[in-house]
């Protein structure tokens, strides 16, 4: 019976002691979960602002497009955008339409492009600030000139657009010389503006070219046709018709 009762009290030495055991297992191993955590949160994060902006920007562009996984070959620089839009225009400051009707009345009236290229410009500025088709400036200019920037007309009309300076004067402003008309992008600034003052006075095109030309008096409306004619011919051009090229 003795010898029962030590066994049982050794027994129960024994599992205290397993008990103590495992209860200091359990918190070492908490204790080392706690470290590695701790030290987890220490350890820096090394981040790349280059990388981070691309990933971002590549989500961005195929999130617009539709795209629900990144591909970083689709990402395309911020100035993309700009520098197609700006593609559209040449490096002579043309839109391409224009630069067809530049290479069409070169061949036609055997100017050099380079001559044409500031007078087309300012044609395309003085028509948008205007509200005028260019190309009926344009026009003006091959009925009135055929592009001779020294033309004068028995009148004492001038330059391109065939301006008449006494009728003119505060077009032309006082500072400016006797030959200012001359001027090929200046004249055709003063002459779309003389031609906007007659749209606006008679209410049409062929009304206001018909005062332009200072042939009001003409039922036949002789002089409209022939610009409307000709801007019938460059708006071919300016679209590219092959045909136009041979027109007579």
């Amino acid at each position: 019976m003795k010898h029962a009762t030590r066994t049982q009290g050794l027994a129960r030495q024994a599992g205290g002691v397993l008990l103590n055991l495992a209860h200091g297992a359990v918190l070492a191993g908490g204790l080392m979960g706690m470290a590695t955590v701790a030290a987890d949160r220490l350890e820096p994060v090394s981040v790349n602002y280059v990388d981070t902006r691309t990933a971002v920007s590549a989500q961005q562009a195929n999130a617009h497009a539709g795209f629900t996984a990144a591909v970083p070959e689709a990402v395309k620089p911020a100035t993309q955008t700009k520098l197609e839009q700006l593609a559209q225009i040449g490096d002579d400051g043309l839109s391409p339409e224009m630069e067809r009707v530049r290479d069409w009345v070169s061949d036609r009236y055997r100017v050099p492009s380079e001559t044409l290229e500031p007078v087309l410009a300012a044609a395309e500025e003085a028509g948008r600030d205007r509200g005028i088709d260019p190309l009926l400036i344009v026009a003006i200019m091959a009925v009135e000139s055929s592009f001779n920037p020294r033309a004068v007309s028995h009148m004492g009309a001038q330059g391109l657009m065939q301006v008449i300076p006494r009728y003119h004067q505060d077009k032309i402003g006082k500072k400016r010389g006797k030959n200012a008309l001359f001027d090929p992008e200046f004249n055709v600034h003063v002459g779309t503006q003389v031609l906007h003052e007659t749209i606006t006075r008679y209410g049409s095109v062929q009304r206001a070219l018909q005062a332009y030309n200072g042939s009001l008096g003409d039922p036949s409306m002789r002089y409209p046709r022939k610009v409307m004619a000709m801007k019938k011919r460059l708006l071919a051009a300016a679209s590219g018709r092959e045909q136009v090229a041979s027109a007579g």
